[in-house]
């Protein structure tokens, strides 16, 4: 599977997949970074919600209703005939990234097959009986007569459950018992010289537990592959996609404007100096000194001002303001203010558009001349030190910091420097200290500027 940056080759080129996928090996797709990431997110979104479910002791016909509004939800793909290819490219990112320890595999392998499980039960016969045959089962179904002599047995059974045997209807599976241990402990089959006879709308333990012996294997095989070769190769492309997904917030989607307050035009420059991470915070302020942003660095930070809260007149007030020693308005007009509003909804498709997440910042590739993406990536040792500094971030923290940076944890070093440096806000502060520490209602104004702007990054709240 080759990630690519920037093409996609067309569907008549693209390999036809079953609906059900057994994932034996990476399809020869070409993957933009933006759909590597994204696909991967989806997906785990879709895990989560098994993982949630599950612990909540959803009964199995819930689990079943729960998958199918997870899969909806989050696997569908505008191109119908892109869905399949979301489905495998999905699930060798998520591979990639939950292969490099034995927790994070153990809990990939158990959502993976809960996954598949319900996904097969979805299937018709005739399908099921397909995948049955791709997994090669050395199974043969029961005969007619050897199925009467054992019918009375398999009733009872049956009824023991609350269904009824359909003779005409029944086709039966004769498999060593011990490979469908969770039909022998639920006492779901009968067994026989060592043979369990297991009904054909219960073949999913066979397939499941194939599947799951399979991919365990696989994962390790990834996993030596990544440590040996790819975590390496990859350093400037995947890699740092790959090592923040496991520690991606995937929590409600703060970036509508719905879900933030507003801001206006007179209180961005101290919101800018309190609550901007370092990464918009210094698009603030090259737009301040240059009075100009590359496209990359006008998107960046323009849907940014607008998740946390900035109106469509204030932005066109505030770039055109902040143009004006270089830009005429009659030029503005003309050539920036249809790019703003096309990213509110207002032009064009009228799509809605939403901030950068964080990982699509952490991957872009800045040229000569741009200001945008990842300072803790992108950003010399020097020059992000510098940084800062200039912050007013301690010595102590500015090593924190860099040693997550050292560490390829970019998510992680925003949410470090929020923390240290809200909290080194509050602590310096004479209006928000007092005997008892801070005062309620400048905490709660500080952490809910601290929330907003975080949320759009999908960092989470940020408590003490």
């Amino acid at each position: 599977m080759e990630v690519v940056q920037s093409h996609r080759k067309s569907s008549s080129n693209n390999v036809i997949v079953s609906t059900l996928p057994l994932y034996r090996s990476a399809p020869p797709l070409e993957v933009r970074l933006e759909d590597f990431e994204l696909f991967a997110m989806d997906r785990l979104r879709v895990l989560k919600g098994i993982s949630d479910g599950l612990s909540r002791g959803k009964k199995p016909e819930e689990m079943e209703k729960l998958i199918a509004d997870l899969w909806k939800a989050h696997m569908r793909h505008p191109q119908a005939n892109e869905e399949a290819n979301k489905d495998i490219i999905s699930h060798f990112v998520l591979r990639l990234v939950y292969c490099r320890t034995e927790e994070l595999r153990k809990w990939f392998l158990s959502m993976e097959t809960t996954l598949f499980r319900y996904r097969f039960r979805f299937e018709s016969s005739e399908a099921q009986r397909a995948l049955m045959s791709e997994f090669k089962l050395p199974y043969k179904a029961v005969s007619n007569a050897e199925f009467e002599s054992v019918k009375d047995k398999l009733g009872q059974v049956a009824r023991s459950m609350g269904q009824t045997l359909v003779a005409t209807d029944a086709i039966f599976y004769k498999v060593p018992f011990e490979e469908v241990p969770e039909l022998v402990a639920g006492r779901r089959v009968f067994i026989h010289k060592g043979h369990a006879y297991v009904a054909m709308n219960q073949v999913v333990s066979l397939v499941v537990t194939q599947f799951r012996s399979y991919l365990s294997k696989a994962l390790i095989l990834t996993n030596r592959k990544w440590t040996s070769t790819v975590r390496e190769q990859e350093k400037d492309r995947m890699t740092p996609i790959v090592e923040a997904l496991c520690t991606s917030y995937l929590g409600p989607d703060y970036s509508q404007p719905s879900e933030v307050g507003e801001i206006s035009l007179k209180d961005i420059d101290q919101i800018s100096k309190t609550s901007f991470p370092l990464c918009m915070r210094h698009l603030f302020e090259k737009v301040r000194e240059d009075h100009h942003l590359k496209h990359g660095g006008r998107m960046q930070l323009g849907l940014f001002l607008k998740g946390v809260g900035l109106k469509l007149d204030d932005a066109l007030a505030f770039w055109k303001a902040e143009f004006a020693p270089k830009v005429s308005a009659e030029r503005f007009d003309k050539e920036y203010a249809y790019n703003i509003r096309h990213s509110y909804g207002r032009e064009g498709k009228r799509t809605d558009y939403t901030p950068y997440s964080c990982q699509k910042i952490i991957s872009s590739t800045p040229g000569v001349g741009d200001h945008h993406g990842c300072p803790y990536r992108h950003f010399s040792e020097e020059n992000l030190r510098v940084a800062l500094v200039r912050m007013g971030v301690s010595s102590r923290a500015v090593e924190d910091v860099m040693d997550k940076v050292r560490n390829r944890l970019y998510q992680n070093s925003p949410r470090l420097w929020m923390n240290l440096a809200l909290l080194c806000q509050f602590q310096e502060s004479n209006d928000v200290v007092n005997k008892q520490g801070v005062q309620e209602h400048n905490v709660a104004e500080f952490q809910g500027q601290a929330v907003a702007v975080s949320a759009v990054f999908q960092w989470g709240n940020l408590n003490f």
